[in-house]
């Protein structure tokens, strides 16, 4: 079994659409991450009507392996709703989850998005994110990172 299947089956595991209440709505779209370590972890979008309350499956697993494990880099993700990414958009990260995983780590921009599932075909966070703002700030910070390490 590849990869790509290993998270397609873990996320798969939580699809399960269900309104949690007449106002929360959850378990509609899924995700998995491979870890830079090769774990595994999930997570699944939940939303709430008020506005307030919104949380994408690929933030909800970001969070969870960085709670679990204190990683932040991400090597693969896959997320859908109730099929595997098939091309034309699908599978891919809305635009507040690919600044927060730019923002996660430096390291994520090389991270491989699945965009079809049955092709095999990927992109990277680089790809869509190709002249993103806060490279430089990010660049800087991990090289004050290597200085303290170096003393």
């Amino acid at each position: 079994m590849d990869i790509w299947t290993k998270l397609y089956e873990a996320a798969k595991e939580h699809y399960a659409p269900v309104e949690v209440t007449p106002f929360v709505y959850a378990h509609h779209v899924v995700a998995a991450f491979e870890a830079e370590d090769g774990q595994i972890f999930t997570g699944f979008c939940m939303e709430a009507t008020a506005g307030v309350f919104h949380l994408c499956a690929e933030r909800a697993a970001a969070f969870n392996m960085y709670q679990q494990s204190g990683q932040t880099t991400i090597k693969r993700m896959i997320a859908f709703r109730d099929r595997p990414p098939y091309g034309e958009g699908s599978g891919m990260p809305c635009g507040a989850c690919r600044e927060f995983l730019m923002q996660l780590s430096r390291e994520n921009r090389n991270m491989e998005i699945m965009i079809d599932y049955e092709k095999r075909e990927i992109v990277t966070l680089k790809d869509l994110m190709p002249y993103w703002w806060g490279e430089e700030r990010m660049a800087s910070s991990t090289e004050d990172e290597t200085k303290i390490d170096e003393q």
